[in-house]
């Protein structure tokens, strides 16, 4: 396959992926900025300095920025201790300022230490969490408009568990559904799905026209015939996109906030800004890296130039009145879903996004929730489909569990903890395997029953020491022993102490040791005899 030549090379396929992003941003945008208690315009500047600022500076192909659904608990937190949105700007321009230095500090490897169950079990859980909450704006209930369930990130006021307030709001939706917006859910993804078909992607039609743009414009359609032929069922108010209009240049201005510098005596805002910047970091690392693994390329995206571009985006943003933004994967696995080549399709978004709010927010509020809902559903079921589980579970537990169970405490609690806790399980097996392969204990056939052979690995580290010392105490009386470290590169000094001592007082259990290639850094055993 051959690699894209620059961003201007592949507009045919980046400007439809593209226009799809912008589609699944928008309401997230939004949302996002509703969960955070901030207002609305300020999710709106994310995603256009994320997609424009951020994809200018990022060296990733196909990520797309934008404000975190992963941030949202820790922006409303902050909004409240910090009593301003004007002094939470000021946090979130140093924290982007911190996440510059850290990729001049050449931080960003830390992303490579991140097992790909994990990343793997990250996707699926917020294709899970994806497919949660939008059944209900499927559904039609929107009693809290535009409220994403913040992707695992519940705020105070809820319960600590977002999965049990998911599926509160879904038996609730069951109970106030309304008819027109399923019609409208059933046809968008009627068309999705359609539009998706293998056959019909031979032809040039369905290749340059992206399903999302039909199913949208199907939705609004069959709405406004609602309108004109059967008012019980058109949708209206809460149930359609809701974008703040601007009557001039000097209105649309006017949305823009900007930090409070008086503030920066405040320790409260230097805490929030590290707690911003070690958490969008982390996220941006896992999303750029999860995105690189779906990219068809199989291009790696420097991540020291990610977190310089990260932190340039959220200065600018912070600056203008913006959240705070990370590299987001639902918005950037819809962008190669979509067929997108280049990072021309992020920066395409950003603009359509800036271009809606500025001139035609009046016609995206014509959009159903239920037919963005139909979008963002079919993006949850490609990151969590049922192949993706089989094939972990084929990789065995060791692959398996740290997967399943970082999706079970996303869903349970929130993003973070979900990574930190399937990491502690990866880094548990890792250390089992350690500790069980360091080296190969045998006794020899053909001898007396007692003649043992302990052959050191190439690594052995003090994780090694226990088992080593109960293989070497199991060992029976009056036998011979040969330890074989010719394949050892290196042994910690806790092991040679072990195999020291033992060489020392074998003679005392009639035990008979060989030696070979073993070097005891300043031990001599030949002393001891």
């Amino acid at each position: 396959m051959k690699k894209p030549k620059g961003i201007f090379s592949e507009l045919q396929s980046d400007a439809p992926a593209g226009l799809v992003v912008f589609l699944v941003a928008l309401p997230l945008c939004l949302g996002i900025a509703l969960a955070s208690g901030a207002e609305l315009f300020s999710g709106l500047i994310a995603g256009i300095v994320g997609g424009i600022v951020v994809a200018s500076f990022s060296g990733s192909a196909l990520s797309v920025s934008g404000p975190a659904a992963g941030l949202t608990a820790i922006v409303f937190a902050a909004l409240a201790d910090l009593g301003s949105f004007e002094v939470f700007l000021l946090a979130v321009v140093l924290a982007g300022a911190l996440q510059v230095i850290l990729g001049f500090a050449k931080a960003g490897i830390i992303g490579y230490y991140f097992p790909s169950g994990v990343i793997k079990g990250m996707l699926a859980a917020i294709g899970l969490i994806l497919i949660l909450t939008q059944v209900p704006h499927a559904l039609g209930y929107d009693a809290n408009p535009m409220d994403m369930g913040t992707l695992g990130m519940m705020d105070n006021e809820k319960s600590s568990f977002p999965l049990i307030e998911n599926l509160k709001t879904i038996w609730l939706s069951f109970q106030a559904f309304e008819i027109g917006a399923i019609i409208i859910t059933v046809v968008s993804l009627a068309i999705l799905i359609v539009w998706d078909l293998p056959f019909l992607k031979q032809y040039q039609f369905f290749k340059l026209v992206p399903g999302a743009l039909i199913a949208v414009a199907a939705g609004t359609i069959i709405n406004q015939l609602f309108a004109a032929s059967a008012p019980a069922l058109v949708l209206s108010g809460n149930h359609l996109v809701e974008l703040p209009e601007a009557e001039s240049a000097a209105d649309f201005f006017s949305f823009f906030t900007h930090p409070d510098f008086s503030a920066v005596t405040n320790y409260k805002v230097y805490v929030t800004a590290v707690t911003i910047a070690l958490v969008a970091s982390i996220e941006s690392l896992l999303s750029v890296e999860a995105a690189d693994k779906l990219d068809p390329y199989k291009r790696n995206t420097p991540t020291n130039q990610e977190l310089k571009a990260q932190g340039i985006g959220n200065m600018v943003s912070g600056l203008i009145g913006g959240l705070p933004i990370t590299a987001v994967i639902v918005r950037s696995s819809a962008n190669i879903n979509a067929g997108a080549k280049t990072k021309m399709s992020a920066i395409i978004h950003g603009v359509l996004l800036l271009a809606c709010a500025v001139f035609i927010p009046m016609v995206l509020n014509l959009i159903p929730l239920s037919c963005l809902a139909a979008l963002l559903l079919l993006v949850g079921y490609k990151l969590a489909k049922i192949s993706l589980f089989t094939e972990m579970y084929k990789q065995g537990l060791r692959q398996f569990l740290p997967f399943l169970v970082t999706i079970g405490v996303i869903l349970m609690s929130n993003l973070l903890v979900g990574i930190g806790v399937g990491m502690v399980l990866a880094i548990f097996f890792i250390l089992r395997d350690n500790y069980k392969t360091p080296y190969f204990f045998k006794q020899l056939s053909n001898t007396d029953g007692k003649f043992y052979v302990l052959e050191l690995s190439e690594q052995v580290t003090f994780l090694n020491k226990g088992s080593i010392q109960l293989a070497l105490d199991d060992l029976p009386n009056d036998s011979r022993l040969v330890i074989n470290g010719s394949k050892t590169v290196q042994i910690d000094y806790d092991v040679q102490e072990v195999l020291y001592n033992f060489y020392n007082y074998a003679s005392q259990r009639d035990i008979e040791v060989e030696l070979i290639d073993i070097d005891f850094k300043g031990f001599n055993p030949s002393e001891a005899h």
